[in-house]
């Protein structure tokens, strides 16, 4: 845990949530200073299409490094791919959450990983719930980002969920990890 000696307590933490996909990766910090929570800056990273594959997965790499240096996040959370009908685009899927899982940890930041359905559960209080509850619930939480894209509104609710599961738990993900 990160102690501010002007403060006397847990100094606050910022939080990096990842929504990965090949097309587009939503991104959001968030940070979390005691109970509260407070919108840092959110985007998405959008590839172009006509790109060759490896430079997809180069960009969101490179974008979710950029974003890393710009905002120094303390702890990065990304949301865990869920199977689909068609097992190209799973895989496909998998290797942009690869990038999203990388760019952090090259950084040095721990990550935690999120199925979809806690995520959902986590903010709406369904697994079911659908992206426009999932952005609702984002937007009252932290009214700060305002209407986020449905990407980056997804990344903020994993940031969220993290940094609600930090709460629940009282450790840091590098005290779990030491302990």
């Amino acid at each position: 845990m990160i102690l501010d000696a002007a403060r006397s307590g847990p100094a606050p933490v910022r939080i990096l949530g990842l929504d990965p996909g090949l097309r587009r990766t939503g991104w959001g910090v968030i940070s979390l200073d005691g109970a509260r929570l407070s919108h840092i800056a959110h985007g998405v990273i959008a590839p172009p299409e006509s790109a060759p594959f490896a430079e997809r997965l180069l960009q969101l790499f490179q974008e979710i490094a950029a974003v890393i240096t710009e905002h120094a996040p303390d702890e990065a959370a990304v949301e865990e791919t869920f199977v689909n009908m068609n097992p190209a685009s799973t895989l496909k899927l998998g290797h942009a959450r690869a990038a999203a899982i990388i760019a952090p940890a090259q950084a040095g930041l721990l990550v935690a990983e999120y199925a979809a359905t806690v995520v959902k559960k986590a903010l709406v209080g369904t697994g079911g719930a659908d992206k426009a509850q999932v952005a609702f619930m984002v937007r009252r939480i932290l009214p700060a980002a305002g209407a986020a894209s449905a990407d980056a509104a997804d990344a903020l609710a994993v940031a969220i969920t993290h940094a609600n599961s930090r709460k629940l738990t009282g450790l840091s993900a590098k005290a779990r990890a030491a302990g």
